[in-house]
């Protein structure tokens, strides 16, 4: 899913790894009436003008699930070229946050470990299970057939 330099100027998004105290992940579903919609992904959002990267992703991760994070972790941007969008993915490891859960767009929530076992995965989340899987010793081990 590579793009000829030049062809589609890149979205920036703030994407956030939440990752729990059993080193469990979370991914969420594409809400209804989205692109890809039902796909999982790790949940974040647009940059708005002259938003940083962390700040995008607090006020995603509030607007979409309801929690405000401590802080997150700067960790790969990937670019991934979409039919619909060229996006740069800016993922970011998020440790710590209070309140609780809240599915305000409609979409489901999962805590995951690898093998993931929901199905199926958007292609921008496909990287991560891969980084994540190299980090814990698990490489090739990214998602079930």
């Amino acid at each position: 899913m590579t793009a000829v330099a030049g062809e589609r100027t890149p979205v920036d998004v703030a994407v956030g790894v939440l990752i729990d105290g059993d080193e469990r992940f979370l991914l969420t579903s594409r809400p209804p009436g989205k692109v890809y919609e039902g796909y999982w992904e790790f949940p974040g959002g647009k940059l708005e003008p002259g938003e940083g990267v962390e700040q995008a992703l607090a006020r995603e991760l509030h607007e979409e699930l309801g929690i405000t994070i401590d802080g997150a972790e700067r960790w790969k941007v990937e670019l991934m070229d979409y039919p619909h969008a060229r996006v740069r993915l800016h993922f970011c490891k998020v440790r710590r946050w209070h309140g609780a859960f809240e599915m305000r767009e409609g979409q489901q929530m999962a805590w995951e470990q690898l093998p993931v076992a929901v199905r199926p995965v958007l292609p921008g989340t496909v990287p991560v299970l891969r980084w994540l899987a190299e980090e814990r010793g698990h490489a090739g081990l990214t998602h079930a057939a």
